[in-house]
């Protein structure tokens, strides 16, 4: 599904607690999200993606920067 051009990647963390809260605002200002994790099971290292549909991308970015303000 993500590897579809209808999906784009905004955001990229190695926060859980983060990314979470940034996909429930997305969530709030109805916006579907996708959380792709690429942490290492084991020790937790690496990277979680947060992606949306094309058409959402800039929407959602203005999202989370604003958020980011705070």
């Amino acid at each position: 599904m993500i590897m579809d051009s209808n999906w784009a990647l905004i955001y990229t963390t190695g926060s859980p607690y983060k990314i979470e809260i940034l996909k429930g605002l997305l969530e709030e200002n109805e916006i579907d999200s996708v959380i792709i994790n690429k942490q290492d099971s084991s020790y937790h290292f690496g990277e979680l993606e947060l992606y949306v549909k094309s058409v959402d991308v800039v929407k959602a970015k203005r999202i989370i920067s604003a958020h980011e303000e705070f």
